[in-house]
């Protein structure tokens, strides 16, 4: 039997709700869900059109209040027809629901489908977090388009002000939800049913709002490279051996002062390439590079001769072809599972890795499907700079001498 999940955000605006359901909707993607936001925000547009005035979202405009409702029911029809068409898994409706009217219609709704609900609330009342989450992302919606930032802010406030004054947060025991309260320092957990439910909720409570940015780099170029061999354990080349040498400087001109933590794989290369950085360090078996199993150490020419319907295989479908005795990427994304958990929590980490490995977390941070996945371009003697925002993630190479 196929399980469908909804997830419905609840809380007051510039909460971070979407910035939540654009980060899971992006973990389980990667990890291979199929997962859609719809968001009400979108139909309500469509309907009411934009620069809407904050005395719209006023509780007793009973114009706009049916345009509103009218705008989640939308947004919920065309969610269950993904559901039954295109084999959709997890829904995510991005909305306020801010009173328990609204979701008991919701939770009806869906349950009667045989579609699971979980309630995601965002509860914040630290006012420097709501007023970065305005300025950062709110103000530069289609809602306030060509509006000046001061008069937008404070239309914005208005607005908030008009929900707070029939917003209910959740009490029902008869939901499954969970909270999150002031960006992950509190959770409250209630009627978690079911391993896609855990997994997202494990997921949440690992989850953290505040800017960062994460580095990666390849180990510097290594004997196998210069033999285009595949796996093994080689160590490094000369060249891979100048990298090494030059990366404490390329650090500290590009990434500065800053008080890292270096993340390695547990293999020779990569742990050659780190061993001049003056930072802590920590092996990840995780980290490794993909297992080619009876490939290990073949150039892909020998291998087209010696397995060549394999080799063909590889081609029509990199990502979910499977070396053998050896992974694929599909493996390779599952098994770097607790390495992303441990990034959403940490700051400041740089992460020297393999090709393979690098590109599959690479693609969790930049939103990349699992076809473009094994094609990320991750060059040799660079460091890769991602700095993860809202609903994107900016990027930066800082090259070497010797970037290949």
């Amino acid at each position: 039997m196929v399980i469908f999940v909804l997830i419905q955000m609840v809380g007051l605006p510039a909460r971070g709700k979407t910035y939540i359901a654009c980060k899971v909707s992006r973990y389980l993607t990667w990890l291979g869900i199929k997962t859609q936001i719809f968001s009400v925000g979108n139909y309500r547009r469509k309907i009411a059109g934009l620069n809407l005035p904050h005395t719209f979202f006023d509780v007793h405009n009973e114009e706009a209040v049916k345009k509103r409702h009218e705008a989640a029911a939308m947004a919920l029809n065309d969610m269950i027809q993904w559901f039954n068409k295109e084999d959709g898994t997890v829904g995510i409706l991005d909305a306020t629901n801010s009173t328990k009217k609204a979701r008991a219609w919701i939770n009806q709704e869906l349950t009667s489908r045989n579609i699971q609900v979980l309630f995601i609330e965002s509860i914040c009342d630290d006012e420097n977090v709501i007023l970065h989450n305005i300025k950062d992302v709110k103000l530069s919606s289609p809602d306030y388009c060509n509006r000046d930032s001061e008069a937008a802010t404070e239309d914005f406030m208005k607005r908030i002000s008009h929900y707070e004054a029939y917003y209910e947060t959740i009490t029902e025991q008869d939901l499954t939800y969970i909270k999150l309260i002031n960006v992950g320092s509190q959770y409250i957990i209630n009627m978690i049913r079911g391993y896609l439910e855990s997994r997202i909720v494990y997921y949440l409570m690992n989850l953290h709002t505040r800017p960062k940015r994460i580095w990666f780099s390849r180990h510097g170029e290594s004997l196998f490279n210069l033999e285009d061999k595949i796996g093994g354990d080689a160590g490094l080349s000369p060249r891979g051996e100048q990298y090494a040498l030059k990366l404490p400087e390329l650090v500290k001109q590009n990434i500065g002062d800053r008080p890292l933590t270096v993340w390695t794989s547990s293999m020779t290369r990569t742990i050659q390439t780190a061993r001049h950085l003056p930072f802590p360090k920590k092996q990840w078996k995780a980290l490794d590079e993909l297992d080619t199993g009876v490939c290990d150490g073949m150039t892909y020419d020998e291998i087209a001769l010696k397995y060549p319907d394999d080799f063909a295989r590889r081609d029509e479908d990199k990502f979910n072809y499977r070396y053998r005795g050896g992974e694929s990427y599909r493996d390779l994304v599952l098994r770097l599972e607790p390495v992303i958990m441990d990034l959403e929590r940490h700051e400041n980490i740089l992460i020297i890795s393999h090709q393979a490995t690098i590109r599959c977390m690479y693609a969790y941070f930049m939103g990349l499907s699992h076809e473009e996945l094994p094609y990320a371009r991750i060059p040799l003697h660079t460091i890769i700079e991602l700095k993860p925002k809202a609903f994107s993630c900016e990027e930066k190479l800082y090259k070497g001498m010797w970037s290949l």
